[in-house]
Parts: C-alpha cells; structure tokens; sequence
C-alpha cells in the first residue's frame, strides 16, 4: 500500500495562544475527495493552513506529500506549496493583470523560463477549466464561477498531487457552484487527491467523498452513509 498523501498523528494546532484542534489524527491516501466540515471557528481553514505549512504544528507529527510538517524548513516551503494546489473562496487573483499575466506570474515564481512551455501549460489549464477564450480577460470582467474557474486553473499550473479548496463555492450561487464541484470531481477522477471545506452540506449529498467534522478541537468521521444525516443538526 502506498505512503498516504496527508498523515498526521497526534497533532495540535495552535492560532497564536489559542488552540484550535488538538491531538487529531487524519490520513488522507492518494486519489481521495475529502469534505471538511463544520461551525464557523472549528478549525477547518487552519487545518488546510497547516497542510501547506502556513501554520506550524504545535504538537504531533505530520507529513504532506511526502514532506515532513515537523523538520521543514522556510526555504523548502515554496517546494512543498508547488505540489499543493490552493483554491481560495475569495479568488486572490491579481486585479491589474489578465488571466494570462496572472498565470503567467505563478509559473514564473516557480521557475519556469521557457516562454513557449509557459505558453502551452496556460492554454493546457484554461482547456481543462473550458476558459480558453478567456485567457486576455481582466478578472472584474469574469463572473464569480469564472474567477473560481481561472483559479483552480492556476492552482493545477504544476501539476500538483493535492488539492485543498478553502470554502470554494461559498460565494456562488447554486447553478455555478455545481459546476465547480463538476470540475473538482473530474479533476479528482484524474488521480488529483482534493481536500475541500465547505459549509454547503448539499454537495455533500450530491457529489461523494469522505466527511470530516471539526468540532470541539477534534476530528469526527462519518460512515459512507451521507444520506443519512442530519445536516441541520451540524450547524
């Protein structure tokens, strides 16, 4: 059986003086689609920091395509985030440049030089999101599922073995918000592994993966029946 993807054991993590999860064990094996869920302060946004070394782990040990959490250092982190791709719920891309230029900015800041290979790997990206017409648009001229489109695309520039998607549809409305989660679903049925919080329990009933609820500072996992629960009661 191969290495999981994720692995961490007996973790706490901290936000300054406050703990938000503590003693947590979570594995995550290649190819999985992972709901985060839970109340707003649960944990679920830290977690996701933590797995791209944005917050340090406190206690515990973990490791995240195949870097370990505990011994990283600050120069390797730039080598461990170009195997993770983000997706944030708020876009974070750069308003004074096209798609082109923003993507363009990501492959340079991760060390790709030749401009034909950059050329191709954009229009590869804006292919597999179905917005290549896209490529000269300023992002205020994208709608919001467009926006999150352009930026699940740059988070696949590097062909990254992991994805954590931080609340990704919360600020679309319905229609648009199945057609990201369409988007992840394919993405992951490639091989990508997706670790994905969200607040919007109807995906979890429609689009299958495995539920995990932050609560109390702990880790809780339901069973495969999904159908079954009460989502109401979760809030």
């Amino acid at each position: 059986m191969s290495e999981p993807i994720i692995n961490l054991q007996n973790v706490s993590i901290y936000q300054q003086d406050n703990l938000i999860l503590s003693n947590i064990d979570f594995s995550v094996s290649m190819g999985e689609f992972v709901y985060l869920i839970g109340k707003v302060g649960s944990g679920k946004t830290s977690l996701i920091k933590a797995l791209y070394a944005g917050i340090p782990l406190a206690e515990g040990n973990g490791s995240v395509v195949s870097f370990d959490l505990n011994k990283i250092t600050q120069k390797e982190i730039p080598f461990l985030r170009r195997k993770i791709g983000i997706v944030f719920q708020d876009f974070q891309l750069l308003t004074d440049r096209t798609v082109r230029n923003n993507l363009v900015y990501v492959l340079r800041a991760t060390e790709w030089n030749d401009k034909e290979k950059i050329a191709q790997r954009i229009n590869e990206v804006l292919e597999k999101v179905g917005l290549p017409d896209k490529i000269d648009k300023m992002p205020h001229q994208l709608s919001g599922g467009e926006q999150q489109r352009i930026v699940i695309a740059r988070a696949l520039l590097n062909e990254p073995e992991l994805i954590l998607a931080d609340e990704p549809t919360g600020n679309l409305d319905p229609e648009t918000s199945d057609e990201i989660m369409n988007l992840l679903m394919s993405i992951k049925n490639n091989g990508n592994t997706i670790v994905m919080a969200t607040h919007n329990y109807y995906l979890l009933k429609k689009y299958q993966g495995r539920v995990i609820k932050c609560e109390n500072s702990k880790l809780t996992e339901f069973d495969d029946n999904i159908a079954a629960i009460d989502f109401s009661a979760l809030e």
